[in-house]
């Protein structure tokens, strides 16, 4: 038995709708929701949140050699890669009681307006991601002597996290004050 042939306009409409039959919903668009990225960190037992973008390198303590007539909080400077680093405590710095290096302890390298410097932080608590809706102006309950660094919080899952400014820190006269 012969078929006869089917004229082309009706084989593309049959082909278009099995091809519909069975084709699957494209996906639905969905609200797309800005969002902030930083670096969590520790300072005894405050948790903070530094900008990723004000964070330029996050290393493992370095071998640091003092450096004599530094007050008590700038452990002295690091060779990185064949340049000076000169690495401060911020826990000795904002609280006055130095940290106490440990296998968990890292340092945050900053550079801002021509200055380079590492800070010491007893433990980074990795990459963390808020939505802008989640921030909240008002400084989350942190410490007084980090107060004058914390530019507002994020509120997420019952935590919240103050934004450290690492540019705040590093424009701050007595951060800049290192001679005893």
């Amino acid at each position: 038995m012969t078929t006869r042939p089917q004229h082309p306009i009706l084989l593309l409409q049959s082909i278009e709708r099995r091809s519909k039959a069975h084709a699957f919903d494209l996906p639905q668009q969905i609200e797309v929701r800005n969002t902030w990225d930083g670096v969590g960190f520790r300072l005894g037992n405050l948790e903070l949140v530094a900008a990723v973008d004000e964070v330029k390198e996050i290393l493992p303590l370095p071998h640091i050699t003092s450096v004599p007539g530094a007050k008590r909080w700038v452990k002295g400077v690091a060779n990185i890669r064949g340049t000076l680093l000169p690495v401060m405590d911020l826990r000795g710095f904002m609280a006055g009681e130095n940290s106490v290096p440990s296998r968990r302890s890292r340092v945050l390298v900053v550079r801002h307006q021509g200055i380079a410097a590492g800070l010491l932080v007893d433990e980074i608590l990795g990459l963390k991601h808020f939505f802008d809706e989640e921030f909240a102006a008002d400084a989350a309950a942190v410490d007084v002597a980090a107060l004058p660094y914390v530019r507002g919080a994020y509120r997420q899952e019952g935590d919240a996290w103050p934004v450290f400014s690492m540019s705040a820190l590093v424009e701050s006269p007595d951060f800049m004050q290192v001679a005893a």
